[in-house]
C-alpha cells in the first residue's frame, strides 16, 4: 500500500528528510527528479542518516563516513578507521561490519511522494 510521506517541493535537489509512516522510519532522499526512501537509521551505528549528507545517490552516514547506495540501499563503504579520533584503529575489528539499508518503492503523483510500506 503506497502512502504519502511528503510533498516533492518539501525536499530540494540533493536533500533529505526523516518522516514516520506507520511506526517505520525513513528517509527520503532527492537526486535530481527521483526520490528514494531508506531506513531512517544507519547499518554501522544506528545514527539518523538524514543528519548526513547526500551527494548523487550516495548517502554518507554523518557519525562515521560509512556509504550507502539510495538507490539499492547497499553498504558502499564502512566506517572510516582512518579517521583522526576514530574509536576504530584496526580495520580488521568486527565493530567496522556495516549493513546495507531497506529500502522502499517511491512514487509520485502530481506534488506527492508516496512510499510503499508492507
Amino acid at each position: 500500500m503506497f502512502i504519502e510521506a511528503a510533498r516533492k517541493t518539501d525536499l530540494a535537489p540533493g536533500g533529505m528528510i526523516s518522516v514516520k509512516l506507520n511506526g517505520t522510519e525513513l528517509v527520503l532522499c532527492r537526486d535530481g527528479h527521483s526520490f528514494y526512501a531508506v531506513g531512517r537509521k544507519c547499518g554501522h551505528a544506528g545514527v539518523h542518516l538524514e543528519r548526513g549528507t547526500l551527494s548523487g545517490r550516495i548517502l554518507t552516514c554523518p557519525l562515521h563516513c560509512a556509504q550507502f547506495d539510495i538507490s539499492t540501499g547497499a553498504a558502499l563503504s564502512g566506517p572510516v578507521p582512518e579517521a583522526p579520533h576514530s574509536v576504530y584503529p584496526d580495520p580488521s575489528d568486527p565493530a567496522l561490519e556495516t549493513h546495507g539499508l531497506k529500502t522502499y518503492p517511491v512514487q509520485t503523483t502530481g506534488d506527492s511522494i508516496l512510499v510503499e510500506l508492507p
